[in-house]
């Protein structure tokens, strides 16, 4: 498609409300892509851009878009100045010149969309989901993982996901940690159950095997959890900053392993839900998780994941207000490790 502007004070771009949701859908009517039906979009360099940079003329163009966007697209050949194409942001423009761009939605635009993702549902009724969600799989797309999420499994799965902020997934789960989450299928059931996660009604239990012997039968790790100063991929205990965590940790059983290291197998109870959190309060205290490698976690007994699963979960039905409580064991990766340390108890 084509459509002719003129930039700067010439003139505005805008688009009208169903090439926005176009835009933003990453999907036309139908199954063709926005990539298949990239808009071709054309304007004048205004008398007031006269000397610009060529990003500056191109954001006068398609406002609509980030400036970090619109200049991928200029280092992916998908603009042109009089005919010429255009590879340098940086590039003078001057006025009286035609500038063709080629406008494609953002990754992050392209993501959210239906894929025949298969889901293990425990549970499903008209306002709830609650999925067994395997190790490996991402919950919500984001830089490196703009497809194949469980999000976008959500979207192929029931037609009202699409209305749905987040698709209406309410918490999530590590890429690498596996278990039960529970997902809202209306906006009364999201609503309902992001209320009860923030008044700590949600009951999450996890099964982890951890490094080291844990000497208390029980302990209870109160420490604040933020980003971590030295890492941006990480978080950590800070003294200052950091949001409440708590977390309740209940010895099962110990391995002893002079081969390999002693191993403990431990239930952890969820007060709070912060990013890593049990992974984060087991390093703190000196025991990281099994093959957590972000965490100082031991790889071994052929576990190249993270030794964590939810295993429990329970809460209020959003709608009739029922108890509903679920519990799934672990899969076969970690399940033998966890036989291995529970048989030494």
């Amino acid at each position: 498609m084509s459509r002719q502007y003129t930039v700067g004070v010439e003139g505005e771009v805008s688009l009208t409300p169903t090439e926005a949701q176009l835009l933003a859908d990453g999907e036309e009517a139908g199954d063709a892509s926005v990539a298949e039906v990239a808009e071709r979009r054309e304007a004048t360099v205004a008398a007031a851009l006269h000397g610009s940079r060529l990003d500056k003329a191109v954001v006068a163009m398609a406002s609509e878009f980030s400036r970090n966007h619109l200049q991928s697209l200029i280092e992916a050949g998908r603009v042109w100045v009089d005919g010429v194409l255009h590879l340098s942001a940086s590039r003078k423009v001057l006025a009286g010149q035609r500038v063709v761009i080629e406008l494609v939605p953002t990754q992050e635009c392209r993501a959210f969309r239906p894929e025949a993702i298969p889901l293990a549902v425990v549970y499903e009724d008209d306002d709830v989901i609650v999925i067994d969600k395997p190790a490996g799989l991402v919950v919500h797309p984001a830089p490196g993982n703009w497809s194949g999420t469980l999000l976008n499994g959500l979207l192929a799965h029931h037609a009202a996901a699409a209305t749905l902020p987040r698709a209406g997934i309410v918490h999530r789960l590590d890429k690498d940690t596996s278990g039960l989450m529970v997902v809202g299928k209306t906006l009364v059931a999201v609503t309902a159950l992001v209320r009860q996660i923030a008044a700590r009604d949600v009951h999450r239990s996890y099964l982890a095997v951890c490094h080291g012997r844990l000497e208390h039968t029980t302990l209870r790790i109160v420490a604040p959890i933020g980003r971590d100063p030295r890492s941006r991929v990480r978080m950590a205990v800070v003294p200052s900053g950091g949001r409440e965590a708590r977390t309740d940790v209940e010895r099962l059983a110990v391995h002893e392993d002079t081969a390999g290291g002693t191993l403990t197998a431990v239930r952890c109870t969820l007060h709070t839900g912060r990013t890593h959190q049990i992974r984060v309060h087991m390093a703190s205290v000196g025991h990281p998780l099994l093959a957590d490698v972000t965490y100082g976690g031991p790889v071994g007994h052929g576990l190249t994941r993270q030794a964590l699963h939810a295993t429990r979960l329970g809460f209020d039905h959003p709608v009739s207000g029922q108890p509903l409580a679920f519990e799934v064991a672990p899969p076969a990766d970690f399940s033998a490790v966890w036989q291995l340390v529970m048989a030494g108890r």
